[in-house]
């Protein structure tokens, strides 16, 4: 996950956007993937053994055919496909765990090598959170910060608006041609000729519900830190100050009155040791590294050894059944799991990745599993 800098040629490019658009593949099985087998195209070759084996009767993996539609598609939208090795992907989020292997970008993507900051928020918010939003967003801009936010009405949009003269960056949870909410469409038409947008997720896709948490995890891993403007105790801006929590980021909130409904979460988050902001300089001063906690990469999410991660197929077929008895609904830690199996990682780790792809494996955050159905 670490990545070599290195642009893909068009081969391989297709291979990386045929292996995450098929079944089962996520950004994790993704790396995995790679990681065990050294390219997109080998590890394509290996899909429908190894979902057999997880207990799949059969795997949809994308077709070149349909690969090639896409890619064509987006070259005539005037989006890129940056790969999580190339150039302008965003370094932090090269860093996460769940990474997406390829991002769809439209606008400037010169400005997401730049050091960021997440400002995220309620839809509903006051005249006066709207205001301290912007204002806090053209300031830390002006520090030379990308400000990052995820078009939503309310404090993204002011986030965004503050931004737009230093340099803003709108990740969506639809397609970089969907435009949501529509009120947003002359901040996302600023946006895409003055800073960038992006997404995972393929061109046309209307977002929902199941993709806004998607969404945040990499407004989250693409900045520094997170501030929360105006939050209600249920609001999404809570699951991207979880996720900052997790990838190892700051997470900055603003203070409002114990009274009002859309300040609740962001309190929350104070009184759980976030950072308390009443001016863009309380950010800048633990930005600046006064307090902040060292970006290491996170280790991967098994803690597999690059010279441990393969397993002969006889240790797989003996630790199979005694990994699936110790696997269940309720999610369990991969190191546990490792212990009371007492087999090596790269055994849990194939074993795992055979049932992810057979559609019967989810993961969790903290490095936890669990399973969907019978297994």
């Amino acid at each position: 996950m670490n990545g070599t800098r290195k642009s893909l040629s068009n081969n391989e490019r297709l291979d990386w956007l045929r292996l995450i658009r098929s079944e089962n593949v996520g950004p994790i099985t993704f790396h995995r993937l790679l990681e065990r087998y050294g390219s997109a195209a080998r590890a394509l070759d290996a899909l429908p053994e190894l979902a057999a084996k997880g207990g799949a009767r059969r795997i949809r993996i994308a077709s070149k055919t349909d690969t090639a539609a896409e890619m064509e598609q987006v070259a005539a939208s005037g989006v890129q496909l940056i790969a999580l090795a190339e150039e302008h992907y965003p370094p932090l989020l090269r860093q996460t765990e769940d990474a997406p292997p390829l991002i769809a970008v439209i606008g400037h993507p010169h400005l997401l090598v730049k050091k960021a900051l997440a400002v995220v928020g309620g839809r509903n918010a006051s005249a006066n959170g709207l205001g301290l939003a912007e204002r806090l967003a053209r300031d830390v801009g002006a520090e030379g910060y990308l400000i990052v936010s995820g078009m939503a009405r309310g404090i993204d949009a002011a986030a965004h608006e503050g931004a737009i003269d230093t340099g803003t960056a709108a990740v969506l949870a639809g397609g970089t041609d969907v435009i949501y909410p529509k009120e947003n469409s002359d901040i996302y038409q600023r946006i895409i000729e003055r800073g960038v947008a992006l997404s995972e997720m393929p061109l046309g896709t209307k977002p929902q519900a199941r993709h806004f948490p998607r969404r945040n995890r990499i407004i989250s891993g693409m900045a520094r830190g997170v501030l929360v403007v105006e939050a209600t105790q249920k609001s999404g801006s809570l699951i991207t100050a979880r996720f900052a929590a997790e990838q190892n980021r700051e997470v900055f909130a603003v203070p409002g009155s114990p009274l009002d409904p859309r300040t609740q979460g962001a309190n929350q988050l104070i009184k759980e040791g976030a950072h308390l902001v009443q001016s863009a300089a309380d950010i800048m001063e633990i930005l600046s590294g006064l307090f902040q906690s060292n970006l290491e990469e996170p280790q991967a999410i098994e803690n597999i050894d690059e010279n441990d991660i393969t397993s002969s197929p006889g240790d797989v077929d003996a630790g199979r059944d005694v990994i699936k008895k110790l696997l269940g609904p309720t999610p369990i830690a991969v190191d546990e799991l490792i212990r009371r199996c007492q087999m090596s990682l790269a055994v849990v780790s194939m074993v795992l990745l055979e049932l992810e792809l057979a559609g019967r494996l989810e993961r969790h955050p903290g490095n936890q599993v669990s399973t969907i159905g019978e297994i």
